[in-house]
């Protein structure tokens, strides 16, 4: 979901073909769940212990409390799989759930569940460095997500995004390339970022944890696709509704890897 000057972009639907189903996505997705189930079925004394715990606190890591409760790195992997209500799961798992299975099927399912954990992983990290003193525990899947979306921009640059914007009561539909919206999204959280540097309450969005999952997904493309030897290329005719099998409409339009 894209907010731009308080109107929202929803994606609902891409042009890439897909010949493999997507089976991390769904991991991701479920377990995701599952963990939302728990954190919210906690004790309310226990709650704000594990999330202590098990959230990324920076403060734990690069400020004051790392000489009195240093923090385990474990965190900046479980904080991938935790979230803040059900309206932050949903959003993420809906735009991995768009983003994620053309991605998965370009690279190969255990390429995709290690590169999306490296995304979590590098978006906590930035984080952490952005906001050293910070002790708001941070947590979501959104970095990781974001590297989804980094990835599939570059590889699908001129792929068809279906989005709807909600006018009041009026949807709005209508297409933009996967560049056009990668790029809108990713400027939607560099400008908010570098205003929050310094700050001590980035009003509960962690803007570089997004920068910075999104930054690892695009560098991290060319080296991500398999090879013609495991991977048989798409054919001309295996596009999805008159799209070529990249999710472009002119036969130019070509990956940018």
């Amino acid at each position: 979901m894209l907010p731009i000057l308080g109107v929202t972009m929803f994606p609902y639907l891409d042009t890439v073909a897909r010949r493999y189903p997507p089976v991390i996505v769904w991991f991701l997705i479920a377990l995701n769940g599952f963990a939302f189930w728990y954190q919210t079925n906690l004790p309310q004394w226990y709650e704000s212990k594990f999330l202590f715990e098990f959230a990324l606190v920076p403060s734990r890591y690069f400020g004051q409390l790392h000489l009195v409760a240093p923090g385990g790195w474990i965190s900046f992997l479980t904080n991938i799989f935790l979230h803040g209500g059900w309206l932050h799961l949903i959003l993420n798992m809906w735009t991995l759930w768009i983003f994620g299975p053309a991605v998965e099927d370009r690279v190969g399912s255990f390429r995709f569940l290690l590169f999306y954990l490296i995304c979590g992983i590098a978006a906590g990290l930035a984080h952490a460095l952005a906001n050293p003193n910070s002790i708001v525990p941070a947590l979501g899947a959104s970095g990781a997500i974001g590297g989804v979306i980094g990835c599939y921009a570059r590889m699908f640059p001129h792929a068809r995004l279906a989005v709807m914007v909600p006018i009041l009561f009026l949807p709005l539909f209508f297409e933009v390339r996967a560049i056009v919206f990668a790029v809108i999204w990713f400027g939607m959280q560099l400008v908010p970022g570098i205003l929050s540097i310094g700050e001590t309450d980035s009003g509960g969005i962690a803007w570089w944890a997004h920068i910075g999952g999104f930054a690892m997904g695009w560098l991290l493309t060319p080296v991500l696709r398999r090879s013609t030897a495991t991977y048989r290329p798409y054919y001309g005719d295996e596009g999805a509704f008159g799209f070529l099998p990249n999710g472009s409409r002119e036969k130019g339009d070509r990956p940018w890897i």
